[in-house]
């Protein structure tokens, strides 16, 4: 069987949405977070020598990436999807293919490199270092944060908001691979980005996803998609 190797509030969390979707069996393996560091666990490695999730195993086929993993699922099940998951996977040659594979891209390679380092610098400030340099890596940080990375996450958010204010999910007309690949950083940046007012397509598309019954079943099958910061 089908194993999902689930580390809790983690990028993961999509996979186990796409397979509640495509109603595949599937077992889930948890892993819990290190409670000091927040960082996956070492036995990971013992699946794959990243020592990352989402990985999936299904017989001898380990694949890890949740782009990846998307992919993998949807070829490998695709010919069994329900009617409404019946545009997964674009047609090729078509708009909603070029969006879909845009927005696969998007979402790790552009995207959530600014959730991550926003995520980084609003933790350092926090951790432990001798009195004297926290007013240092506070005034450092936040200079980063205002500089660097805000801007890029606002641009993120605009670029966002204006596509889905044409469009019901991110390819287009249907759900595709693109709306699970994005699913965790649409969660992440609205949690992260400011007032969620100012983004009403957005935030609209998050309660599309949210209300999903698949949905709803991954999260109480996998848990919370974020970490609390």
């Amino acid at each position: 069987m089908l194993t999902v190797h689930h580390l809790e509030t983690s990028r993961s969390q999509r996979i186990l949405w796409l397979l509640e979707e495509l109603a595949v069996p599937y077992e889930i393996r948890l892993y819990r977070r290190d409670p000091v560091s927040r960082l996956a666990p070492a036995e990971l490695k013992k699946i794959h020598p990243l020592g990352k999730s989402p990985v999936v195993t299904d017989g001898d086929t380990v694949v890890a990436e949740s782009g990846a993993i998307i992919e993998y699922l949807a070829e490998r099940f695709g010919a069994q999807t329900p009617a409404e998951l019946a545009h997964l996977e674009p047609a090729r040659g078509t708009p909603a293919h070029r969006q879909c594979r845009f927005w696969m891209h998007y979402a790790e390679g552009s995207l959530m490199n600014w959730l991550v380092m926003k995520l980084v610098f609003d933790t350092i400030p926090r951790q432990r270092m001798p009195f004297f340099a926290r007013p240092v890596a506070r005034a450092l940080c936040a200079k980063v944060q205002q500089k660097l990375i805000n801007p890029n996450v606002q641009t993120a958010l605009a670029f966002m908001e204006a596509h889905l204010a044409q469009n019901l999910w991110f390819a287009g007309e249907y759900l595709t691979m693109a709306d699970f690949q994005m699913s965790f950083p649409v969660e992440a940046v609205l949690a992260r980005g400011g007032d969620e007012a100012a983004w009403p397509h957005l935030v609209a598309y998050r309660q599309r996803m949210r209300a999903r019954p698949a949905y709803q079943r991954a999260l109480e099958k996998g848990g919370p998609v974020l970490m609390r910061t």
